[in-house]
């Protein structure tokens, strides 16, 4: 029968917080439209009204 790894003492309670300070979720960045002012992910096309960069790229029907 294989044996499992314990470790030999226990990891303090600072100890494991400090390993799990990097795995918090951070807030999706969020660009302005230039066309209406709604907010939007960077690098896309806009949903509210289909502009990219200024120009109209999708047509979007209300």
């Amino acid at each position: 029968m294989a044996k499992h790894p314990v470790p030999k003492k226990k990891h303090s309670k600072s100890r494991r917080n400090t390993r799990r300070a990097h795995d918090a979720l951070s807030a999706p960045t969020l660009a302005t439209c230039q066309e209406c002012g709604n907010k939007k992910v960077p690098h896309a096309v806009c949903l509210e009204c289909g502009s990219y960069k200024g120009r109209q790229v999708v047509a979007i029907s209300d």
